[in-house]
């Protein structure tokens, strides 16, 4: 067995990782992240999240996003795919406006599950460039409409998984629920790496 020496996408410690059959032949992928830095993630207790907000996921969230450090998309790649590897349900990523999107070089969401292996498709648009994030509880329950549905979009009467990056209110994930179900959506179910 063959030993390659990576570093820790976030600590750049090393990480001595074996190869194997096993990673070689199953959809196994190989650790980007040290046990230590693992460690600092917390595990959500809701069945809708993978992990809690906390100060770990505060700066993963802002070195992935805002510092444009596309390569973090493989830290949570493991764990998203045994998520999602036997979904029944057409996952939807909660799209980004197309103005914020060419600001920041890259879908943040669209690499999460590309680096998972994870098929999705698009049927929503944002509709406003401004940012839940930007907002307090009281604005964002108030907000008009987020999304709409893209042009020539067929929403058949299926089940949708919908995947954000972070719940915090919900409202998002609400306003795009709520397209897809007055649209002819069978079922709307929602899934997210963190819980607020």
């Amino acid at each position: 067995m063959n030993k390659i020496e990576t570093r820790c996408l976030l600590c750049s410690r090393p990480l001595q990782s074996a190869i194997s059959w096993k990673i070689l032949l199953t959809k196994q992928f190989q650790s980007t992240i040290c046990d230590k830095c693992s460690a600092r993630f917390e595990h959500s207790p809701a069945a809708t999240a993978l992990y809690q907000y906390n100060d770990a996921m505060k700066d993963y969230l802002h070195q992935y996003k805002f510092l444009q450090d596309v390569a973090l998309a493989k830290v949570f790649r493991q764990e998203l795919h045994a998520r999602f590897k036997n979904e029944k349900a057409t996952i939807i990523l909660i799209p980004m406006h197309p103005l914020k999107q060419k600001e920041r070089t890259f879908s943040h969401m669209e690499e999460l599950l590309k680096a998972a292996d994870i098929p999705f498709t698009q049927l929503l648009e944002k509709t406003t460039t401004e940012t839940q994030s930007s907002k307090n509880r009281e604005q964002r329950i108030q907000v008009a409409p987020l999304f709409r549905l893209m042009t020539g979009a067929h929403v058949e009467h299926k089940e949708y998984l919908l995947f954000d990056d972070i719940k915090t209110t919900g409202t998002t994930l609400r306003h795009a629920s709520e397209i897809l179900l007055n649209a002819g959506a069978r079922n709307v179910r929602c899934f997210t790496l963190i819980n607020g």
